[in-house]
């Protein structure tokens, strides 16, 4: 298979750390180039691709003929100008989440997606590693029988780093946009309901969400069930989702930086049968996601998170932050 050509807009630490080594990595992919006006920030990135080339700016790199797709991990407030900015430009599009602000702002992407015949995803990483994919399996096969209650929690403190992107309200920040999307779109992808009643209780400080409880119930097309979830940029580290059933119960301990959090592991507990563990050492998720996009694109392999796919989280993004009592 042809490589991927890959570009990066913005010399993000994420990109740095994480997704600029997860594309060097993948098979089927190439990291060709990066768009920084600063070239000492180009320095990491050389250090594990020091064939990188380096545009000064991002419509230079989305002028760049070589490449065929491009990474997005700018602020959240630009990831919808940029997107559709690459669609424009002839480029394939994996864009940090959330990919827009509201909901409504998908119909642009959608539109750009379908007219230019191209593919723009959500970087939605946790839906390509075998531990959500075992857990979907699992919910949709009966396994802990109806479910009645699922439970989400993540959580980090920031406090101390007031320049960061998700403490300021003119980026786009706050927890919600940045976690919120994992404690709500990971009980979505692994139930295939959605949210039906919720309510919410909201900290801010400098005009972004630090803290947020949100309860409810979410509804399918043939089980309802409650839901609880907080997240919070404000408390000690901690990441967790539970699914209760009639007839069991499942637990992922680190369910969204699994390998960096802690280890992937799945639990399930069911009334008289022995507790089942599964765990996922080195599996590299960032590296499946770049992988999964490369096979999309050259296979025709259908993509495991698309853009209707982020709306929908989005609309629950949307309704949490009307629901705030």
């Amino acid at each position: 298979m042809q490589p991927v050509n890959w570009g990066v807009l913005g010399a993000s630490r994420f990109a740095r750390e994480h997704m600029g080594p997860a594309i060097h990595a993948a098979r089927g992919a190439r990291l060709a180039a990066l768009a920084t006006a600063d070239p000492a920030r180009a320095a990491p990135f050389r250090e594990f691709c020091p064939e990188l080339r380096v545009h000064d700016s991002y419509a230079a790199l989305l002028a760049d003929p070589d490449i065929e797709a491009v990474y997005i991990p700018l602020p959240n407030h630009l990831h919808v100008e940029w997107s559709l900015k690459a669609l424009a430009a002839g480029k394939h599009v994996l864009c940090e989440k959330p990919m827009a602000m509201a909901a409504g702002d998908y119909g642009a992407l959608i539109a750009a997606r379908d007219g230019a015949g191209l593919l723009a995803a959500e970087a939605y990483m946790i839906v390509h590693h075998p531990q959500w994919q075992r857990v979907r399996d699992w919910i949709g096969a009966g396994e802990i029988g109806r479910i009645e209650h699922a439970d989400a929690h993540f959580s980090y403190d920031n406090r101390a780093d007031v320049a960061n992107i998700r403490n300021r309200p003119e980026t786009g920040g706050g927890g919600i946009r940045d976690i919120g999307v994992y404690a709500y779109g990971s009980v979505r992808f692994a139930t295939g309901a959605e949210p039906a009643e919720l309510t919410a209780r909201i900290r801010r400080e400098n005009g972004v969400d630090t803290w947020a409880q949100v309860i409810g119930s979410f509804a399918g097309l043939q089980d309802s069930f409650s839901y609880a979830a907080l997240t919070s940029m404000r408390l000690y580290p901690r990441q967790e989702v539970v699914f209760q059933g009639e007839a069991g119960l499942i637990r992922l301990s680190a369910p969204f930086n699994a390998g960096i959090f802690g280890e992937a592991r799945v639990e399930m507990f069911r009334k008289g049968r022995p507790e089942l563990v599964e765990r996922f050492p080195g599996v590299r998720q960032y590296v499946l996601q770049v992988e999964a996009f490369g096979r999309s694109l050259r296979e025709g392999v259908p993509y495991a998170w698309r853009l209707e796919d982020a709306r929908g989280t989005q609309a629950m993004i949307d309704k949490v932050f009307a629901s705030e009592g």
